[in-house]
């Protein structure tokens, strides 16, 4: 028989994770699709489950002159409708499902569930999300590239739980996110990729790419976006194939039942090309 725990605030869920070896649910809208059940009406855990939707201190948005700070619980509904998110994170919420799934679904539960075709960890990537995560022996932080250690790996110990997700407050010249799948949105990405750009009297100041779908994790190398810094828009321009033919070696997607490989791996270095040459 698998239990489930409802508790009312942190304190009460932390302490329950401490005690008990659960599975944790926010919204449900990745978990009800993964533990669905054909022979009778309830969802099949295999775990006793710890629902986390309906404690305060995980919902909520806040900002100071450096942060953004997002409840892990916040439905994505409310993080695109509020005035402190991030333009690039709104345009690519508003690509991710249907709107009833946007009231339910979390960015804590998109990024737990660690799956290399989620939306939101592209442009979480791109912008340097933090993740805090609490556990009864306190509070850390950790870049969201080392929390996500694979496909469906997390670096999350039993008895945490992710708490909120950190964004520098960034405003960049241009920013994209672009999705491609058999729909616009309320779909499961064959690719995506997201670009930006910050420009100062026509000098690059910050470059940016992220790739979701294409391996393991998202697909991110600063190391290449860092040797554009100060050159001119069209000294960027004249470089792109410089700067596709080195993501080549990254991107590394699979054959599967949305997609085949070499049509992703193509599609993704176009979108890299488009972004450049029509700056």
């Amino acid at each position: 028989m698998v239990n489930g725990y409802l508790p009312t605030t942190l304190k009460e869920a932390l302490e329950l994770l401490n005690e008990h070896n659960l599975r944790i649910v926010a919204g449900g809208t990745d978990m009800l699709v993964q533990h669905h059940n054909l022979k009778t009406l309830p969802i099949d855990f295999k775990q006793d489950v710890l629902y986390i939707a309906n404690i305060p201190e995980l919902q909520g948005i806040t900002e100071d002159d450096e942060y953004i700070r997002i409840g892990a619980c916040e439905p994505l509904e409310s993080i695109l409708e509020h005035p402190a998110t991030p333009k690039l994170l709104k345009d690519t919420i508003i690509e991710m499902a249907s709107p009833a799934i946007r009231h339910s679904g979390t960015l804590g539960g998109n990024i737990g569930n660690a799956s290399p075709a989620g939306d939101s960890l592209v442009p979480l990537y791109l912008m340097n999300a933090a993740l805090e995560i609490q556990s009864i022996e306190g509070t850390r932080t950790v870049d969201i590239k080392e929390f996500i250690t694979g496909v469906r790996k997390i670096a999350l110990k039993p008895n945490e739980l992710i708490t909120k997700i950190i964004l520098d407050k960034v405003e960049f010249t241009k920013a994209i996110f672009k999705k491609v799948g058999p729909r616009r949105s309320d779909a499961i990405s064959k690719l995506s990729f997201a670009g930006a750009i910050t420009i100062q009297d026509n000098k690059i100041t910050d470059l940016r790419f992220a790739f979701g779908s294409v391996n393991i994790t998202v697909v991110r190398h600063p190391e290449i976006e860092c040797n554009y810094i100060t050159k001119t828009v069209e000294e960027l321009k004249q470089s792109v194939d410089d700067i596709v033919g080195a993501y080549q070696n990254f991107i590394r997607p699979i054959d599967d039942q949305r997609s085949n490989k070499a049509y992703r791996k193509q599609v993704s270095l176009n979108l890299l090309r488009d972004f450049i040459v029509t700056l």
